[in-house]
């Protein structure tokens, strides 16, 4: 794994950090869009692995973009426009798009501010456990530019239409526990309890057969953009894998013994 990526993996837990902390833990960089993808789809790919725990080192979960990457002919940005909006659809815009299509859940720890590409990043996770020194902002328009990594979609299916055009058009800050009140995140905790917290969090989704975890995603996910009908019908295609496997049987065999053992009213 690459130094501006760190990996941790206990027990079917598989722990990314951001690991630019100097920098505030940009993520428009091609290294850092290479890793997170490498490191997403490899946990993905193992099924060994039932839980992805995101987060940053240092004081920011991240920054977005990288401002010194901003100027002509650095970065994302070309002296060519063209070139530009291809730099961006090979670069940045590859994140959200892996993450609609993983299975595995991806657990993000804001243990700072997610601002920018970092707020949409954040979000493209499944679920956000704050910490209380985090903030969140959807800044583009305070450097006259667009949410160019999917922000527009992402984050109305997050906080609801309203909300989110007031974060997008103003561009303001907001904390934790405002964070907390939009749905942005769904916990908010001590900077010291943010990992074990969300390991807390990890543990409960993984003790769980992690087929019935991953497909349940996919449904939920799909369910977005799908008509009802389109998901019962995916639903039952996911229900009759579900019903062979082994999982499923001990499950149902353990809570009819349970069921046996409790003895009845006369």
């Amino acid at each position: 794994m690459s130094d501006i990526l760190q990996c941790q993996e206990q027990d079917g837990i598989v722990t990314l950090t951001i690991n630019r902390p100097e920098q505030r833990n940009p993520v428009s960089d091609m290294d850092m869009i290479d890793a997170l993808c490498d490191a997403l789809e490899r946990a993905d790919a193992d099924l060994q692995t039932r839980v992805v725990i995101l987060t940053g080192a240092g004081s920011a979960f991240s920054t977005g973009g990288n401002i010194h990457s901003m100027q002509p002919g650095a970065g994302l940005v070309d002296r060519s426009a063209v070139r530009t909006r291809y730099n961006y659809r090979n670069g940045i815009q590859r994140l959200p798009l892996l993450f609609e299509q993983l299975e595995v859940p991806v657990l993000a720890a804001v243990n700072g501010p997610a601002i920018g590409a970092g707020c949409d990043l954040a979000c493209m996770c499944d679920i956000r456990i704050a910490s209380s020194k985090a903030k969140f902002a959807e800044s583009f328009v305070k450097l006259g530019i667009v949410p160019g990594d999917g922000g527009a979609w992402l984050l109305p299916r997050v906080v609801g239409f309203s909300k989110a055009c007031e974060l997008a058009f103003t561009g303001d800050v907001i904390d934790a526990w405002q964070a907390l009140a939009c749905g942005l995140v769904s916990q908010v905790v001590e900077p010291d309890e943010l990992i074990d917290a969300t390991l807390q969090l990890a543990r409960r989704i993984a003790a769980n057969p992690g087929h019935a975890v991953r497909m349940t995603k996919r449904l939920m996910r799909e369910a977005r953009t799908a008509n009802l009908s389109t998901i019962l019908e995916c639903s039952a295609a996911a229900q009759a894998l579900s019903h062979t496997t082994s999982e499923h049987a001990d499950a149902v065999a353990a809570f009819l013994s349970r069921s046996a053992a409790v003895p009845t009213k006369a």
